[in-house]
């Protein structure tokens, strides 16, 4: 019974984990300016490899590969995040400037005709 119930965590963590990379891929896509994309795939890669880490983990059982994968899944906590921030900081000094959040919806200036 015990056994039905890891199974059943680990596949939800894993689903949970393959749900956040799909979706910070099609933030990568949709969203309009670099850092907002960077920001995105960021934060749910992160989520992501906690979920399926602790997925993988959970199936393995109390073995030397749960240390192993837990090794991987702290390295790349670690380096992604320092990743993006190099990336974010590259751009920033090559001249892309970010977006100020400012939008104009209420369409106050004139279009050119």
């Amino acid at each position: 019974m015990i056994d039905l119930v890891i199974d059943v965590l680990s596949w939800i963590l894993l689903i949970l984990g393959g749900s956040c990379v799909l979706i910070g891929g099609v933030g990568g896509l949709r969203l309009p300016n670099f850092y907002t994309r960077i920001h995105a795939s960021s934060l749910t890669d992160t989520m992501g490899n906690i979920l399926i880490f602790l997925g993988l983990m959970l199936q393995a059982g109390f073995t030397l590969a749960t240390l192993k994968l837990f090794a991987v899944m702290l390295f790349l906590l670690l380096t992604g995040p320092t990743a993006t921030y190099a990336l974010a900081n590259a751009a920033l000094l090559s001249g892309i400037k970010p977006d100020t959040g400012s939008t104009n919806d209420d369409n106050t200036e004139e279009s050119p005709k």
